[in-house]
């Protein structure tokens, strides 16, 4: 395609609204412009196509025989455009939501709540996947996600979601009648950590957890660590608001916590594309804080 064969989109536009209204009074009002701007973009592409397109008759404008044919053409190739358009927009709306998230935030924050969404919304499809990996939005077609940082990402738009405050956590069972103030009263218990995320195990060390003497073991994922502790074969360190719950509820122990850490949960989404479901969403996510 030569766009060098085709005029000024916004001067077809232009008179296509005058030709369809028989006037520029009328096309300037649909348009939201004034009613010189209507007459220049028509002059405009009379001049680019050397020939008159619209003609005054008494207090209206009359097409010409070229204007006419010309009115037929434009209005059939742009109600195409409108038509693809509109088309395009119905299956990103009718399409589930697609969201990607941590396997631990997913795990241990998002999914406990999805009932009370479902409930709200039980027509609202959401796709949500879990992963490691860092994705492109873009690329991978991703509505949302919610990602752990200090809300910064380039090209992206984000909201603070939750904190991302640090605590050391234990289940009960496995300390007894212990009353541990810090990190260092539990030395002596199996403490569990990712090989991946080294910053909880460096928190930990130092606060007190002497790894070269304590009892340290590595797993793969954070859900992973997760699941250990709860069920109560070791301590590890954990985001404050993905065993919020566990604390509130008395299975696991807040042994030690390091708040404002500047980090934290945020929901982070494409600029240009805050659709009805992503508002929707976001609305919901922003509630459960």
């Amino acid at each position: 395609m030569d766009w060098r064969d085709i005029p000024s989109l916004p001067s077809l536009r232009a008179f296509e609204a005058a030709a369809r209204h028989g006037g520029f009074s009328a096309a300037a009002r649909e348009l939201n412009v004034t009613h010189a701007a209507i007459a220049q973009h028509v002059r405009a592409l009379e001049k680019d196509l050397n020939l008159s397109l619209m003609v005054r008759i008494g207090r209206g404008m009359q097409l010409t025989p070229d204007g006419a044919y010309l009115s037929k053409e434009v209005s059939e190739g742009l109600s195409q455009i409108i038509a693809g358009v509109k088309s395009i927009r119905s299956k990103v709306e009718d399409r589930p939501l697609a969201v990607t998230v941590t396997p631990m935030f997913a795990e241990s924050w998002l999914m406990p709540r999805m009932a009370d969404f479902w409930q709200k919304h039980p027509d609202f499809g959401v796709t949500i996947s879990a992963s490691q990996d860092v994705v492109d939005m873009r690329r991978d077609d991703f509505d949302l996600a919610i990602r752990y940082g200090i809300g910064v990402w380039p090209d992206l738009s984000s909201e603070f979601l939750v904190h991302g405050d640090f605590v050391a956590v234990v289940a009960p069972s496995l300390i007894g009648d212990i009353k541990p103030k810090s990190v260092a009263d539990l030395m002596h218990i199996p403490w569990y950590f990712t090989t991946s995320l080294r910053i909880y195990r460096r928190w930990a060390e130092e606060n007190g957890l002497d790894t070269s003497v304590a009892n340290v073991r590595f797993l793969e994922t954070m859900s992973m660590v997760g699941a250990a502790v709860r069920s109560g074969v070791a301590a590890s360190v954990m985001i404050h608001a993905m065993v919020e719950d566990d604390i509130k509820q008395g299975r696991l122990i807040a042994i030690q916590e390091l708040e404002n850490t500047g980090t934290g949960y945020h929901i982070v989404s494409l600029p240009g594309r805050d659709t009805q479901k992503v508002r929707v969403f976001r609305k919901w996510l922003l509630s459960q804080t």
